[in-house]
């Protein structure tokens, strides 16, 4: 098992290698740092917009491929350059990024064990009404886009405050600032304001992944292991958990790390509109603002992420797979 991962770390490291270069080359030919300037008045000197540009290693007159080892250089000392204001990238980076992935992860965890709680019990339960109405609500949450899904909460949130006369869900930003209510009340207050972007983010995963789950342990209830193990006198219901859930979470383990990449894309929408300074929030704001040292890192911590969600795929396949295990 060792070595099996062993293997796929390297190969990842790879993909991260190749996929933070071609965002840092796509950002640095693609957007325009020189632009910023051109509206300021007065106008500064070319020599000064230049040697400005060189200062924050932006200056398109420099060849990208050594603009590119510069910033590489950087990055494998744990420099991330700085943005078109001066300030260094780090530190505005370190602070998003621990708001998008605590709404990221939390929506992960909700979205991939309620889909594949959802989807075993449909399963089991083929045909009847709760597998008939799982499906339909399923279907129906895919068919909404992301962005629709967050404004229907948030609508849904606003007539449910009015209608209770309290504030129950909170729509804005991370936390109420100027907020003195103790530490359990500031918990309360991030939880009022963390449920609804959450919400945003998982409903769509739940219902990707039951469908995903439903389909994997139709595959599995009928087969012979499951009722050997029956034969041998296990109940069904530990049959089932035991053997039949077991072996069908292995294949949707493998699909675990493709949609925390997609869940990533669907935070940047959320953090918008929920008011949450992220990273989602500052790479568009970033592209508009033509800041090829932000969207590089951002891009940079995104392959990152998704080589952790990928690792942690794979320590969850080995650890429900032996025969992974003996590799």
């Amino acid at each position: 098992m060792a070595g099996f991962l062993a293997r796929r770390l390297l190969n990842y490291l790879v993909l991260v290698a190749v996929a933070a270069s071609l965002a840092y080359m796509l950002a640095a030919t693609a957007l325009d740092p020189r632009s910023n300037y051109a509206d300021r008045t007065p106008k500064p000197p070319p020599a000064v917009i230049d040697a400005q540009l060189t200062a924050l290693n932006l200056n398109d007159q420099v060849p990208l491929l050594e603009r590119y080892a510069v910033w590489a250089g950087g990055v494998l000392h744990g420099d991330l350059g700085k943005s078109v204001t001066g300030s260094p990238v780090n530190d505005d980076i370190a602070r998003r990024a621990g708001v998008t992935f605590r709404l990221v992860v939390l929506g992960m965890i909700v979205g991939s064990v309620g889909g594949v709680l959802l989807g075993a019990l449909a399963a089991v339960r083929q045909y009847g009404w709760f597998d008939r109405v799982s499906t339909a609500l399923s279907f129906a949450v895919l068919a909404v886009p992301v962005v629709v899904l967050a404004n229907m909460l948030i609508l849904f949130a606003t007539w449910l405050n009015d209608r209770l006369g309290t504030q129950v869900f909170l729509v804005s930003g991370e936390y109420t600032g100027g907020l003195d209510t103790g530490f359990w009340g500031s918990v309360l207050d991030r939880i009022q304001h963390l449920v609804l972007p959450t919400a945003s983010l998982s409903l769509a995963l739940v219902a990707v992944f039951s469908r995903y789950q439903r389909n994997m342990m139709l595959d599995v209830l009928g087969a012979d292991f499951v009722r050997t193990a029956r034969a041998k006198g296990l109940s069904r219901r530990a049959a089932l958990t035991r053997h039949a859930l077991r072996t069908a979470l292995v294949p949707v383990m493998t699909y675990f790390a493709f949609t925390f990449g997609a869940l990533l894309t669907g935070a940047t929408f959320t953090e918008k509109i929920f008011g949450w300074h992220g990273l989602g929030e500052q790479l568009i704001n970033s592209i508009f603002t033509n800041d090829v040292n932000t969207v590089a890192a951002i891009a940079l911590l995104a392959a990152v992420a998704v080589l952790c969600a990928s690792l942690a795929s794979d320590l969850l396949h080995a650890a429900l797979d032996p025969r992974v295990r003996a590799g």
